[in-house]
């Protein structure tokens, strides 16, 4: 793997957990709420909704480059 690539790389993974660190921040009760009734939905729903996940931002990516 090129150095460049690590250097993207990191950087992604540095702007996800700012990301994923805003709304945890801004509105705690909120996503204290949101992790409960995450903790109710079945493992397939999550599994379904993590592909999708997944998917969505392959061909994003895919679509932008």
């Amino acid at each position: 793997m090129s150095s460049e690539f690590l250097h993207h790389l990191a950087i992604g993974f540095c702007m996800m957990l700012v990301l994923e660190g805003i709304i945890p921040f801004l509105y705690p009760q909120r996503w204290r709420n949101l992790v409960q009734q995450l903790s109710l939905v079945d493992n397939r729903t999550l599994r379904i909704m993590g592909l999708a996940s997944m998917v969505l931002g392959a061909l994003i990516l895919y679509l932008i480059n």
